[in-house]
């Protein structure tokens, strides 16, 4: 089975969590996640992450503490999320996102009410326990 390695973000601001809409044309379609993306050869976990954002997000951050790690099957693949504690370099910056279908700054008890990917529903209770 086929195994990506993904670094993640809890992107914190104002005591709440930035997460976004996988878009329809991606597997799986339309479930939430907190951003990131895969590792590349030669990175660091934290390297990866720094770069994702700044891809996907067109935002510069300071990755702070690993937080968890899960793995989990998928149809296409074995997944290893990595979690990071994540803050905007310039907290007034704009998230210009270029990748998702949606985006929202979630307070922690709020993740019901979101559809997230089965990966990221291992990650939830960690995420919890912050203190942000």
């Amino acid at each position: 089975m086929k195994k990506i390695i993904v670094a993640a973000a809890a992107l914190i601001k104002d005591h709440k969590i930035f997460i976004a809409q996988r878009p329809a044309h991606k597997n799986p379609p339309l479930v939430w996640e907190f951003p990131g993306g895969k590792k590349e050869d030669g990175e660091t976990l934290p390297q990866a992450l720094k770069r994702e954002l700044q891809e996907e997000l067109q935002i510069d951050t300071l990755i702070g503490d690993f937080i968890c790690q899960v793995t989990h099957n998928y149809d296409f693949g074995e997944v290893e999320v990595n979690l990071y504690k994540a803050v905007m370099s310039n907290p007034d910056a704009t998230i210009n996102d270029t990748e998702h279908n949606a985006t929202a700054w979630v307070s922690p008890q709020d993740f019901d009410k979101y559809d997230f990917a089965a990966a990221d529903i291992e990650l939830l209770d960690e995420i919890k326990k912050l203190a942000i």
